[in-house]
């Protein structure tokens, strides 16, 4: 069963109270890209393999069509209005006013905690969610004996803007109603007490990525994303112009669910045969796999999909309306893990990295400290929380 399934049919089957489950209640806040339900759905899953006993409830407020795998009927996706972040860093919704679906989205999560009395609740990332809706829901589950567990993932932005939010109202009181701080990252990469300010001792559990099947690796192909693509116009292009430059190459260009008139992205004329472009793409790991070189912005979900599926990325970072993507780059590619270049580049400036060496294997990923099981590692802890909990 995949998510888009359950989200587009209808309401989807309650994981009614059962005598001996257990409840996990995740929720992610969804701006622009989909990180946030990438790493909940990724550790819900591993939460199901590791909890026979376990009932999922999976908030998001995502609009676009995702095919990632739910695994059964013990888990259940409830929707609610979608917040986008334009360039700015400001949050819309669509037919409804800010306030409005701030209300709405208010009420859902605690009409959802109130349903399923859950033993632990993840959120990822905003504590009180965008706009501080998740706090009533928190509190009641935080009254009910639930166990609260905060998620983020390793570079949340530029230090000293994180500093500030955390120092700010939209944290006040999270050392003390959430019980734990997961990070899906490694102390190494960002340390989140020194850098950030945290006020709790996070665990560090490491990256949060699904697993990449085996596939044959074509020579001379390049796989090109932009994420979810709401703002991948220009790396679209920069791939094209490549593409259109290194006659050896074909270039395979995963049109993601927010892209905008797909259509001008098909190839015309002499760019038919090497250029394809493909939509509805359910992640890109086995893209990447099978292709000799990745370039893709470096947000959390391409970047380490690029490096589980054995691929050295060429990231292109977004710097703005964050700092996030710039930083991570930046970080791997001291590591050794990736080749970054700038925004707006030229395709002929570019185009020499095509020559570099594109595979990076576990010894590589072991020496820099990156570990790819982060979400069967956070899912021991959220499982162990909920045991813990029903025992008292």
């Amino acid at each position: 069963m995949a998510i888009e399934e359950v989200i587009e049919t209808g309401p989807p089957r309650s994981p009614d109270l059962v005598e001996g489950s257990t409840h996990y209640l995740f929720s992610s806040h969804d701006g622009y890209g989909l990180g946030h339900v990438r790493r909940n759905t990724l550790i819900a899953s591993a939460v199901l393999a590791q909890d026979p006993t376990a009932r999922v409830v999976l908030v998001t407020g995502v609009g676009a069509h995702i095919q990632w795998p739910a695994p059964d009927h013990r888990i259940e996706v409830v929707r609610v209005p979608s917040l986008l972040k334009g360039a700015n860093g400001d949050y819309r919704s669509g037919s409804l006013s800010f306030s409005d679906a701030i209300a709405e989205r208010t009420r859902i999560f605690d009409e959802q905690v109130r349903r399923h009395s859950p033993d632990v609740v993840v959120v990822d990332r905003h504590p009180y969610g965008t706009s501080g809706e998740l706090r009533p829901g928190l509190e009641r589950a935080r009254q009910g004996g639930a166990r609260l567990v905060l998620g983020l993932r390793d570079v949340l932005d530029a230090p000293e803007v994180v500093a500030d939010e955390i120092a700010g109202k939209d944290w006040r009181g999270v050392g003390d109603l959430y019980h734990t701080t997961l990070v899906y990252g490694g102390a190494h990469l960002v340390d989140h007490v020194a850098e950030y300010g945290l006020p709790m001792t996070p665990e560090y559990c490491g990256w949060v990525v699904g697993p990449v099947p085996a596939t044959r690796r074509h020579p001379g192909r390049l796989a090109i994303s932009a994420g979810g693509g709401g703002d991948g116009a220009e790396l679209f292009h920069l791939g094209r112009r490549l593409v259109e430059l290194n006659p050896s190459w074909h270039g395979v260009l995963a049109a993601g669910p927010y892209t905008p008139a797909v259509s001008d992205l098909q190839p015309r004329n002499g760019l038919r045969s090497r250029l394809t472009v493909l939509e509805h793409v359910g992640g890109c790991g086995p893209l990447f796999a099978g292709a000799e070189a990745v370039l893709c912005m470096a947000g959390y979900n391409s970047t380490l999909e690029a490096l589980a599926a054995g691929r050295r990325p060429l990231l292109v970072p977004r710097r703005s309306p964050r700092r996030e993507q710039a930083i991570r780059a930046g970080r791997l590619a001291a590591l050794g893990l990736a080749h970054v270049v700038d925004q707006g580049a030229a395709a002929r400036e570019v185009g020499w990295f095509l020559g570099r060496d594109h595979a990076v294997g576990p010894v590589d990923l072991a020496r820099a400290g990156i570990r790819l099981d982060g979400a069967e590692r956070a899912a021991r802890t959220i499982v162990a929380m909920a045991h813990a909990r029903s025992r008292r």
